[in-house]
């Protein structure tokens, strides 16, 4: 289900014909959650269509955070390969049930520096790097376990080199708020810098923008990511940061649209949360 870019990651380009007859084999406990898969995978589609792009080049990130592990379980079975966790130790909770899992675990959150070891040990791929202390703290840290010889205990990457960590750079694209996220006139030195560093592979860029009840009113910051990311191809040249990171449950549609090479859906295949 889930797209591969050009990293090796289960293509979602057999078409959505394919999933959907993949779908109608799941039992029905997992019905509700099969059905809501089929509803998003149409919407890519859709949004794919207008802007002229192939359903297969956009990457499904389930956002797990607060689900159990039984409802990740049914969305792999399901077909979705790619989650997205908040908090390392939320997901620290839940991966021992879930390690027979072939899937590929994205760290989307904040992290803070006294997790990075025990976020290399859990996740494949950190989507949201900020700064230039944390992404040379991901890069010893992983030198260290490269060095120790227990590369071993992690999954086979999904992306190239096991012994390089996949990282995206989260940039700011809500102004009203400075808990995470990169500035626009500091991204270039962080490019810079997270390209020097042997042990991370630099994929791209994520960025959440302001919420709007009007998803229209959200394109123009997803417009500005990928400016900005075809603005740093012009500078450092070659095709780098092929990966955009935009778009939630509620305006995948407009990031599809602005360029998203990969989303990030909770609510639409989880259902609502249950409020306590």
């Amino acid at each position: 289900m889930c797209a591969a870019s050009s990293q090796g990651s289960p293509e979602w380009a057999e078409g959505s014909a394919k999933a959907r007859a993949r779908i109608r084999a799941v039992s029905s406990t997992s019905n509700e959650m099969a059905e809501n898969l089929a509803h998003v995978l149409e919407r890519i589609e859709r949004a794919a269509s207008r802007a002229g792009r192939r359903p297969g080049d956009i990457t499904l990130v389930a956002v797990s955070k607060t689900h159990s592990a039984a409802q990740i379980r049914e969305l792999y079975e399901a077909g979705v390969h790619q989650f997205g966790e908040n908090r390392v130790q939320e997901w620290e909770s839940k991966h021992a049930s879930l390690a027979d899992l072939d899937a590929t675990w994205h760290l989307i959150g904040h992290l803070q520096s006294n997790k990075v070891a025990r976020a290399l040990q859990l996740f494949h791929t950190i989507d949201s790097v900020d700064s230039i202390v944390l992404a040379e703290r991901l890069e010893r840290a992983k030198k260290g376990f490269t060095t120790d010889g227990t590369e071993g205990t992690e999954k086979s990457g999904s992306w190239g080199d096991a012994a390089r960590l996949r990282v995206l750079l989260e940039v700011r694209l809500d102004p009203t708020t400075t808990k995470s996220g990169v500035s626009d006139a500091e991204l270039p030195l962080l490019v810079e810098a997270v390209l020097r560093l042997p042990h991370l592979e630099l994929r791209g860029l994520m960025g959440v923008p302001p919420y709007f009840e009007d998803a229209e009113k959200v394109r123009p910051y997803f417009r500005h990511l990928r400016e900005l990311r075809d603005e740093l191809r012009v500078q450092l040249g070659g095709e780098i940061l092929p990966v955009l990171s935009m778009g939630m449950s509620h305006d995948f549609e407009i990031a599809i649209e602005e360029g998203a090479t990969e989303i990030r859906v909770g609510t639409a295949l989880f259902g609502e949360r249950k409020k306590n």
